[in-house]
């Protein structure tokens, strides 16, 4: 093979990786995943019992209502006999029990969250939350979910048990890829007093990572832009969440005008169990954007407005979280109204950060309408060395809300920063004619 095809081979892999919908790889989350722990506790007469962890290491990406569903297939004839902290959603074929009916006898589970508020003899630590489960870097303590399981008709020891197959996430619709289930050391527990270790008999781990190519085919936001300095006003792009099918919706979802009828009527925003969204009729149909002004500059600071708009009537946002990036984020002086921390994907590079409401406040971003807003003000310190108006400058270089990457306004429509070069042109042209004309005038006289 010549240097020419090994080079086209290359090129040919790289785009095959670059192009595959199963790439999960996010620049601005570089090491986010979502782990799923299975910690054997102990051995039953006809399998075990095992303690499940799911532990969601991903920045700004968390798991919002209704949920999430974690499935799998068995590797052999195993049943669930009983769980706590969750339940399969189908019980399954437990035909051939004649006593001692299992949980699920299904070959491939499929296990959701309990809601809150169940007997207290069904729950067990951090269960119970309906499914959502928040981000690593807005909330740790909220970030981990759980539940027990006795598993039969499996392995008794360590060399017997098979591990479990074909692990699926929906957290809580698609985009999520899960890796094999690895055996590793088991997870060592300190009692409460912290005098005494134990460990797991067993431990093995699954790995999920995201892919928003593999969620949506349609971006889910769209980001907007305008400056003091420039009166135009920079929308989202049309059609940036897609504009085909089912009606006017991007999705394949319907549209209403914002001050129709329907708009106010009862039961307009009571979701789908499909998930269907009822979107505000837009040119851009995306369910969020997301706007970006300029507001004001200082002498040593600059100020800038943050506006999130849901235009979703079926679609509330707990926990949301807003992530941009900017060179300015560097160096933040304040932020008001909403929660502010910085993301350092790559150690010393400080150009990223996480937004997010405040709690009992404005964590809560309601349904399209009058109430479907919330927004922000961020001030920031200039660096001589770096700060301009010009060239777009001022605005974010990537938007992401909830987790997915927004849908930017092309770098040649931002507000450009009125270039006054082109203004002083004809004055210094007219200054320049008044001084030949005196020179001239001059010269005549001294003749």
């Amino acid at each position: 093979m010549g240097l020419r095809d090994s080079a086209a081979l290359v090129v040919a892999l790289l785009l095959a990786v670059a192009c595959s919908g199963a790439v999960a790889y996010d620049p601005l989350d570089p090491n986010g995943n979502i782990t799923i722990k299975w910690d054997v506790i102990s051995w039953t007469p006809d399998g075990y019992v095992a303690m499940v962890t799911m532990s969601n290491y991903q920045m700004y990406r968390h798991i919002m209502a209704p949920g999430w569903t974690l499935g799998w297939s068995w590797a052999k004839k195993e049943v669930i006999w009983s769980i706590v902290g969750a339940q399969a959603t189908e019980q399954g074929d437990c035909s051939k029990f004649k006593a001692g009916i299992p949980h699920c006898c299904k070959r491939t589970p499929a296990v959701v969250d309990l809601l809150p508020g169940v007997p207290y003899n069904q729950q067990i630590a951090n269960c119970c939350k309906a499914g959502v489960v928040s981000a690593w870097g807005q909330d740790p303590a909220a970030s981990v979910s759980a539940f027990q399981v006795s598993v039969g008709l499996a392995g008794t020891t360590n060399k017997t048990v098979k591990l479990p197959t074909n692990f699926t996430l929906a957290g809580p619709g698609p985009g999520y890829t899960c890796g094999p289930a690895k055996v590793v050391p088991s997870t060592v527990y300190f009692t409460p007093d912290h005098r005494r270790k134990t460990q797991a008999l067993m431990t093995w781990t699954v790995t999920c990572t995201y892919s928003q190519q593999l969620a949506s085919k349609f971006p889910s936001c769209c980001v907007s832009f305008s400056s003091f300095y420039n009166s135009t006003i920079v929308p989202c792009a049309r059609c940036a969440c897609g504009c085909g099918g089912g009606g006017h919706g991007g999705h394949g979802q319907q549209c209403i005008e914002g001050d129709s009828k329907r708009a106010l009527s009862p039961g307009v925003n009571t979701p789908r169990k499909d998930g269907q969204a009822l979107l505000q009729c837009t040119q851009h149909m995306c369910p969020i954007r997301v706007h970006w002004h300029v507001k004001l500059n200082y002498k040593d600071y600059w100020r800038a407005k943050i506006a999130i708009t849901n235009f979703n009537y079926r679609m509330n946002y707990t926990q949301w979280t807003l992530v941009a990036q900017h060179p300015n984020l560097d160096n933040v002086t304040e932020v008001f109204s909403f929660q502010y921390k910085p993301l350092l994907p790559y150690g010393t590079i400080n150009d990223t950060g996480m937004f997010y409401g405040l709690k009992f406040y404005n964590d809560l971003l309601m349904e399209a309408g009058p109430f479907g807003n919330v927004q922000s003000e961020v001030l920031m310190r200039k660096d001589a060395r770096t700060f301009t108006f010009s060239q777009g400058w001022a605005f974010p270089r990537k938007i992401y809300f909830n987790g997915d990457e927004c849908k930017m306004p092309p770098p040649d429509s931002y507000p450009y920063l009125p270039n006054s070069a082109h203004v002083a042109a004809p004055r210094a042209q007219a200054i320049a004619a008044a001084s030949a004309i005196l020179l001239l005038a001059l010269l005549l006289v001294a003749a």
